[in-house]
């Protein structure tokens, strides 16, 4: 499941209206940084295009993590406020919706309504990261075990997973 689908499945008409107005295409070729460990993040970011590789630098120098279109990156700052610690580059010519961090920060605390949103599509966005996570590292299951192979996605009804494609098949569309 896409990240940027578990957010954007919550979010209503007007709220996807108000993302692609505020937000900017940014293009990014293969090797440019989006996000810097140890520097603050001022926007999120959801992948319209291609591909991006989450690092952490020397001296650990090791992939944690690749992030595709459909994803979302700098989510958790809205959650967290510590500064990142992995660093995101392009490893292709990539297109993000940019949705700067201030813009998002007035918005939750004048519209209540998208806040709640917003928030519950963080919430199941990073709960499905931590359980993919926890099966990855296998936490409390033996190495060899079958739920380590088969992780089971989010349940998701096929007719809501057609409306946030559609939903972010317009958000593509409509981003400035």
């Amino acid at each position: 499941m896409k990240k940027a689908f578990l957010i954007l499945g919550e979010l209503n008409n007007e709220d996807l209206d108000w993302i692609a107005r505020q937000g900017r295409k940014r293009n990014l070729q293969a090797g440019d940084t989006l996000i810097y460990e140890g520097q603050q993040i001022n926007a999120l970011y959801f992948v319209l295009s291609g591909a991006f590789s989450v690092v952490l630098l020397p001296p650990a120098d090791r992939e944690l993590a690749r992030i595709a279109s459909g994803e979302v990156i700098g989510e958790i700052s809205f959650v967290d406020n510590r500064l990142p610690i992995a660093t995101v580059k392009a490893i292709e010519t990539s297109i993000v919706l940019e949705i700067p961090r201030y813009r998002i920060e007035t918005k939750l605390l004048q519209d209540l309504g998208f806040a709640s949103r917003f928030y519950r599509g963080l919430s199941l966005c990073l709960s499905d990261r931590m359980r993919a996570t926890v099966r990855h590292l296998g936490y409390g299951i033996a190495l060899d075990a079958p739920e380590l192979s088969d992780p089971e996605p989010l349940p998701i009804e096929p007719q809501a997973l057609d409306l946030v494609r559609a939903k972010f098949n317009w958000l593509v569309q409509q981003a400035g």
